[in-house]
């Protein structure tokens, strides 16, 4: 029984440790304020990392918000270090929860997210494109706000529950 408990009492600890709570954040300044922070240009870069932490991928984003009334369009330009370039536009809508959901083209469904003092947890199913192929994974994005001009978003990139990647991406409003 003894070896039992020593062996689940560190298992446990670690999943727990493994899954952080938004409302940890609540007394976090500055408050996150999506369509306030997204508002006007920004722009992003990041990379991509496979299970190993391998950087795989390398990117810019150049972001133009536009807030009217409850909803945020964000138009994001991707230039990757391979020369590829693409373009995802999301409409987001603030809901009268105070919770957000948004829609894009390579989104399945919808995401949903909501904000706690500094942090925003994000989250939806995205169609990826590997070597002409399309897989859906689920995408579980928490972006943290620094400052009037940063942003820290950190993603877990996950197939069957299991994560595949990592997305890095740092933000800096003009």
């Amino acid at each position: 029984m003894t070896l039992l408990r020593w062996f689940l009492l560190p298992l446990l600890l670690l999943l727990t440790a493994c899954s952080a709570d938004l409302s940890e954040y609540k007394n976090s300044d500055p408050k996150f304020d999506l369509f306030g922070y997204f508002e006007g240009d920004i722009t992003a870069w990041g990379m991509v990392q496979d299970y190993t932490r391998k950087q795989n991928r390398r990117f810019e984003v150049f972001i133009v918000g536009t807030v009217t009334d409850n909803k945020l369009v964000l138009v994001e330009d991707f230039v990757f270090d391979d020369g590829e370039t693409d373009q995802r536009i999301w409409t987001i809508e603030k809901l009268q929860d105070g919770s957000y959901r948004g829609v894009a083209d390579d989104i399945v469904g919808a995401a949903t997210g909501r904000e706690e003092g500094n942090a925003l947890q994000w989250q939806y199913d995205f169609e990826l494109d590997v070597d002409g192929s399309t897989y859906t994974v689920a995408f579980d994005d928490w972006l943290y706000r620094q400052d009037d001009k940063h942003v820290f978003n950190l993603t877990s990139i996950r197939k069957f529950g299991v994560e595949v990647g990592t997305i890095t991406l740092f933000f800096q409003k003009q």
